[in-house]
């Protein structure tokens, strides 16, 4: 993976965890302890191509509908 992919995964990632932390009403680190429980940085790294693409709406809803699978 080139420099320029690994930075960019990592600012979205981070964006990820910032903008789900802002709509569940949670701080940064309470969300990205629940991402790494349930394997959420890895799903999102794993499909970055397509989600980055998407509106937030549809990733917030992604990342709900993800941890629920996971949960169960």
């Amino acid at each position: 993976m080139s420099d320029e992919l690994f930075q960019k995964k990592a600012e979205f990632l981070s964006w990820c965890i910032e903008e789900y932390a802002a709509e569940k009403n949670l701080n940064g680190r309470d969300v990205a302890n629940l991402f790494s429980q349930k394997k959420v940085l890895d799903f999102l790294g794993e499909h970055y191509d397509i989600l980055h693409t998407q509106g937030k709406a549809y990733i917030i809803e992604t990342i709900e509908d993800f941890i629920k699978t996971e949960g169960e």
